[in-house]
């Protein structure tokens, strides 16, 4: 296939995975898809994963996220977790999690730690033991094993590994894991979406043993879920001092699909939806949106849009831009300039948002 004048540019960061330049993507998607297309499925194949959502006609329908996959018995839904034997959809429920777990002292390195009560002043003395970081309480930082995107820079991809392991921890084994030094619990993976009917009933178990204590519900996620467990997780949060940090990947959709193989909609919609409950509870922050600046594609074009679209939602949302660092797929790539995360952090705030902040600094490269 022949490439754009840009693209052959030696001057332009052009991921050999990805093959095109991010105007190229952005302008001439359909001519650049069916390439990128096969690349993602290839990529998929390694892991035995779907190459695509399953969509067969007599299968049963999965509405967990955006994906909607039919499977067919025998057959498996693009995250790999949920799978159809003898009738039934199986994986990622209350009794069969695929999910490992570990505590981490706070103040951890979690995206919202700049905002949220286990790194700040926030929340105290409702949601937080301190007037500052949450110095001998610790987070249960919660990793699911599944995913409902494939992102080409996934910076914890080795889950792909034990996706179908088929390991099975009930939510009462997790929920068991909470102490009286637990302050928080952060779901994130992976992504938390697949395996979502797990996570929110081992998060009503975990807040029941607490009885009333301090006990923060908090997720990171790329916001793909039906809007049935978007609700719920809200919920979860708002009434725990929690907060769910959406990870917007890029702001055209064209460019999402590139990097990570699936549509952004319903990532957008689901925070325009979380946007409409900040005043709920306005401290702690409730709503965090992260975005990783890949270098040569998540642009000052995507960043302004991302910003303009958080900003005509509410101005006071935490937007973190994270450093990019070279992994997986997209090990080619440099790591994000100083020069360009800076940049950013400008047009950011440029759009009116009073809340930024650049993340894994030292992941930033002088250049």
């Amino acid at each position: 296939m022949s490439k754009c004048e840009n693209c052959k540019k030696e001057s332009i960061l052009i991921s050999k995975t990805i093959g095109f330049c991010v105007d190229c993507i952005r302008g001439n998607f359909d001519e650049v898809w069916p390439s990128i297309k096969e690349t993602h499925s290839e990529i998929r194949r390694v892991f035995n994963l779907p190459t695509e959502p399953p969509k067969d006609i007599s299968g049963t329908p999965c509405n967990i996220c955006v994906n909607e996959c039919r499977i067919p018995e025998g057959g498996v839904g693009y995250c790999g977790i949920r799978y159809k034997k003898e009738g039934k959809l199986h994986g990622g429920y209350p009794h069969d999690g695929n999910v490992t777990w570990y505590h981490d002292p706070l103040p951890t390195n979690c995206v919202g730690d700049w905002v949220c009560p286990g790194g700040t002043n926030s929340g105290y003395p409702e949601y937080s033991h301190c007037k500052g970081p949450e110095y001998g309480y610790k987070n249960l930082a919660v990793f699911y094993n599944s995913c409902s995107f494939n992102c080409l820079f996934c910076q914890n991809w080795h889950y792909r590994e034990q996706t179908l392991s088929r390991r099975s921890v009930t939510a009462q084994e997790l929920a068991n894991s909470v102490d009286e030094y637990t302050s928080c619990i952060c779901y994130f993976g992976g992504d938390p979406t697949p395996q979502l009917p797990h996570a929110i009933k081992a998060s009503k178990l975990a807040l029941e043993k607490r009885n009333g204590k301090i006990l923060r519900i908090c997720w990171e996620t790329n916001g793909t879920m039906n809007k049935k467990y978007l609700k719920q997780m809200a919920d979860l949060s708002l009434i725990s001092g929690g907060c769910i940090k959406f990870d917007i990947k890029a702001w055209s959709e064209c460019v999402n699909m590139a990097l990570c193989g699936i549509t952004n909609q319903r990532t957008i919609e689901n925070f325009e939806y979380l946007a409409t409950r900040i005043n709920e509870r306005p401290e702690p922050p409730f709503l965090i949106a992260s975005t990783l600046l890949v270098p040569g594609y998540v642009d000052i074009q995507e960043v302004r849009n991302i910003a303009r679209f958080i900003a005509s939602l509410n101005k006071e949302v935490p937007y973190s831009l994270l450093a990019f660092h070279p992994n997986f797929y997209m090990n080619d790539l440099p790591t994000t300039s100083k020069k360009h995360a800076f940049e950013c952090k400008r047009v950011a705030e440029d759009e009116g948002l009073k809340n930024v902040k650049i993340g894994n600094v030292h992941l930033l490269s002088i250049n």
